[in-house]
C-alpha cells in the first residue's frame, strides 16, 4: 500500500497562495519574531505599547501583529497558534506580508533531562512525525535546520554566557499520543525534546527560502518514571522577557 506522504508535489504555485488572502505591506519589518505564549506577547505590549500593523485571521478569531522596536530596528511580533498546520499558515501569511527572516520560540516536553536542564535548546533537526511538512519538502524521516542560523544563535548564546544545547527534536501532531514506546524510540534516536511545530516551520522556511531560527526551553518532563508537568502551564512567562530579548537579538543578527 503506498504511503500518503509519498504523494509530494513539487509544484511551487498552489491553487490558493498566501498572497490571495493577505496583502504585501510596504515597510513591513524584514524581521519577524513569534512565540506560542500569548502571555509573553501581552506582557510586552502592556510594557512597551507597540502599534498594531496587521492581523492574522482564522475561524478561531484574529491575532494582532505588532511593530516592536529593538536597538533601533523594527520587528514584527505576533503569536503563533499551537500545532503545525495553524503555525505554518501564520508563517506563510507573515512572509507574504513582507517578512524575510523569522525567529520562533516556545516550550517543549523534555526527553533528555540531564542534557537540557537549565539550557536553551537549539534544534538542529526534527523528526517529522507530523503531516504539514510533507507538503513542503519531500518525505524523509527527519529535516535539518539551517546551519547558518543555528551558528548565529549559538554564537550569541556563547557571547552572553547563556547555557544551551544543540540537538534533534521530535515534532508530533498528537500531544496525548506520546506513548512510552514512542518516547523510548525517539530518545534512542537522540531527541532532546518533543514539540508540535519545528519540522513544519523548518520545511516552510526552506520552501520559501527564508532564514529561520527556532529555540526552545524545557517545560514538562517526559524523561522520568511518571509524567511531571512542572511549570508547563506558565509557557515560559516566568522568563518571558529574557526569551523575547534573545529572540529579538537573534532576529537582527540573522
Amino acid at each position: 500500500m503506498p504511503l500518503f506522504f509519498s504523494d509530494f508535489d513539487s509544484e511551487k504555485m498552489a491553487f490558493v497562495e498566501p498572497g490571495d488572502t493577505v496583502r504585501r505591506q510596504v515597510g513591513f519589518p524584514a524581521v519577524a519574531v513569534s512565540t506560542f505564549s500569548g502571555d509573553i506577547v501581552e506582557d510586552y505590549v502592556r510594557a512597551c505599547h507597540p502599534p498594531e500593523i496587521a492581523r492574522l485571521y482564522t475561524a478561531n478569531g484574529s491575532l494582532p501583529v505588532y511593530r516592536a522596536e529593538y536597538k533601533g530596528r523594527k520587528i514584527a511580533l505576533f503569536v503563533s497558534r499551537v500545532g503545525a498546520p495553524a503555525c505554518v499558515a501564520g508563517l506563510e501569511e507573515i512572509i507574504a506580508m513582507g517578512a524575510r527572516k523569522i525567529v520562533l520560540f516556545g516550550c517543549c516536553g523534555v526527553l533528555n533531562e540531564s542534557a537540557t536542564r537549565g539550557k536553551i535548546i537549539l534544534p538542529t533537526s526534527a523528526v517529522r512525525d507530523e503531516g504539514t511538512s510533507q507538503y513542503y519538502f519531500p518525505y524523509s524521516e527527519e529535516i535539518e535546520a539551517d546551519k547558518n542560523c543555528i551558528k548565529t544563535a549559538a554564537d550569541l548564546l556563547s557571547e552572553y554566557k547563556i547555557p544551551f544545547v544543540c540537538g534533534k527534536v521530535w515534532t508530533s501532531d498528537a500531544i496525548y499520543r506520546e506513548t512510552p514506546a514512542l518516547i523510548a524510540k525517539r530518545k534512542a534516536q537522540g531527541c532532546l525534546g518533543v514539540e508540535m511545530e519545528c519540522a513544519a516551520a523548518v520545511a516552510v522556511a526552506r520552501f520559501r527560502n527564508i532564514p529561520f531560527l527556532q529555540f526552545l526551553f524545557g517545560a514538562d518532563n517526559l524523561d522520568c518514571e511518571e509524567y511531571d508537568m512542572r511549570d508547563l502551564i506558565l509557557y515560559g512567562r516566568n522568563a518571558g522577557n529574557k526569551y523575547l530579548t534573545l529572540a529579538f537579538e537573534c532576529g537582527i543578527r540573522l
